[in-house]
């Protein structure tokens, strides 16, 4: 009786499996129009929308906290009135000059030195004692000087940029110290007369 039934069974699915295949109607049919009626429509991204942006973007788009992590601390009454707050120390260039513009003194030792790397020449500086007893060593401008030992010279406030140590200048024309002969152009600086017209 088993055996009838199989047989039955094999025959009718050689049978189906012969048939043809139906084909895919392309007319739309009741339940792929409800089906397309409830799924969503997905259109194209116009051109003028931005694509999404990193995750970084979008923090950095985010309001700035309301809050902060620390508390910023501001001097209390009592602390303005013990003195907290001090005005800035500024630097001083020419600490010898004791807030002078120039000082007198009197050269110990005229000689030449090297400026440092990578500049080379040959340059004319003295050693002076100013008139508060503090010796300083000044440069001497220009081309030529007549200075020696015991000259009486004006000294006044400004480094030479290639001269380690030098941080005062000799001033042309003052004093002991002649002004560069025939200087031309910024006479002002050395010293130099106006020149007479013939």
């Amino acid at each position: 009786m088993l055996s009838q039934v199989l047989s039955s069974l094999a025959a009718t699915a050689r049978s189906v499996a012969r048939l043809p295949l139906p084909r895919p109607s392309t007319a739309p049919t009741a339940a792929r129009a409800a089906l397309g009626a409830a799924r969503p429509v997905l259109l194209a991204t116009p051109a003028h929308v931005a694509p999404p942006a990193s995750s970084s973007i979008l923090l950095a788009q985010l309001p700035a906290r309301s809050f902060h992590t620390s508390i910023p601390h501001s001097a209390t009454l009592n602390q303005v009135m013990g003195g907290m707050r001090k005005p800035r120390v500024r630097k001083v260039k020419c600490p010898h000059l004791d807030g002078c513009p120039q000082k007198r003194g009197v050269c110990i030792k005229v000689y030449t030195t090297s400026p440092k790397k990578p500049n080379s020449a040959v340059r004319k500086v003295a050693k002076v004692r100013l008139s508060n007893g503090k010796e300083v060593i000044a440069y001497i401008p220009g081309e030529g000087h007549n200075l020696q030992e015991h000259s009486v010279v004006l000294v006044r406030g400004g480094r030479v940029p290639d001269l380690p140590g030098v941080r005062y200048h000799l001033i042309r024309g003052a004093l002991d110290l002649q002004a560069v002969a025939g200087r031309m152009n910024a006479r002002s600086k050395y010293g130099a007369p106006k020149p007479k017209k013939d």
